[in-house]
């Protein structure tokens, strides 16, 4: 059994347009020690998927199973979820300056989290944690940057305070969404090696949430695709960037800026579906340059190859490489 487990996941929300159906029957599992990322376009249902496993999407309609080590996560009730939350699953969001209460300065907050979770722990013990933690997420002098408000940091600064947040209590899983959005390459280099670290000290499993290909391509061990709510493919991450098969996921990669390649950048064309009135069949056929007469039916999630998995009607082809 995976260390976390999401089979046929539904979520659904009711607005003044109709129901939004944000996600559609979305399954994926990860393991101690590995990484899972989880791609696609904006309003794919990355976000929603794995903020409903841990009970951040209040409202919603949702069905299927989530499982963290055997236990139900989204029949649980609020008191099991906030003790799960920060001390089993730990979350790190995109914008760590609206995480991060600007009226509490970054010490306070991490120890709030660990005297919440460990409630025999000292004020002083767990300030003494705090340090502990800004110095092993890269913070210069974190014995005086303890007591500085968020604002007061850079934005990779706040994202490695945010990281040591999550961290606090050294959780089974660590959440990470859009974890690296709006930093410049070195410091997303610098966020990335800090949870590489995290990882390999602590067993962390990661599930890496974004829309950078080149991100999962320097951490992730085994990838989903996901576009209209959807799972388009699953496959581990070379199988993917080498053996591809979902015609969204060889969009994606043709739209990536490769070394060597001139001109122009192939865009995938059209736009993503509306989540209230989904076309029929394949949600990717309106926009797929492959589009034949099957597409019109949906199709089924098939296994391709090992740990391989596609959404997709066409054939099995040789070896594929990225242009």
């Amino acid at each position: 059994m995976a260390l976390l487990e999401v089979d046929n996941l539904h979520v659904s929300f009711s607005t003044p347009d109709g129901v939004v159906r944000a996600v559609r029957g979305v399954s994926f599992a990860v393991e101690r020690g590995r990484t899972l990322g989880i791609v696609g376009e904006s309003g794919s249902g990355k976000s929603v998927a794995t903020q409903t496993v841990v009970g951040l999407t209040r409202g919603a309609r949702v069905s299927g199973r989530a499982t963290l080590d055997g236990v139900d996560l989204l029949g649980a009730d609020a008191a099991t979820l906030r003790r799960i939350r920060g001390a089993r699953i730990g979350m790190i969001f995109q914008d760590p300056l609206s995480s991060l209460h600007p009226y509490y300065k970054v010490g306070w907050q991490i120890v709030e989290v660990i005297r919440e979770h460990e409630r025999g722990t000292s004020k002083a013990a767990a300030r003494e944690r705090a340090i502990e933690l800004l110095d092993a997420v890269g913070i210069p002098s974190p014995r005086s940057r303890i007591d500085s408000y968020p604002h007061e940091f850079s934005g990779g600064m706040r994202q490695r305070v945010m990281i040591a947040m999550a961290m606090a209590l050294r959780p089974a899983v660590l959440v990470a969404d859009e974890p690296t959005t709006a930093l410049d390459v070195t410091v997303q280099a610098q966020v990335l090696d800090v949870m590489r670290g995290v990882q390999q000290e602590f067993g962390t499993a990661i599930v890496l949430i974004t829309h950078d290909l080149g991100v999962v391509a320097d951490m992730a061990d085994d990838v989903v695709v996901m576009y209209g709510g959807q799972v388009m493919e699953r496959a581990p991450r070379r199988e993917l960037f080498y053996r591809r098969h979902h015609p969204y996921t060889e969009g994606l990669l043709r739209s990536l800026p490769t070394a060597g390649r001139r001109g122009r950048l192939t865009p995938i064309g059209g736009t993503p579906p509306s989540l209230i009135t989904p076309p029929p069949g394949c949600p990717f056929a309106p926009r797929c340059p492959s589009v034949f007469d099957a597409c019109v039916e949906t199709p089924p999630f098939r296994e391709i190859g090992p740990g391989h998995n596609s959404a997709c009607w066409l054939p099995v082809e040789p070896l594929k490489k990225a242009q």
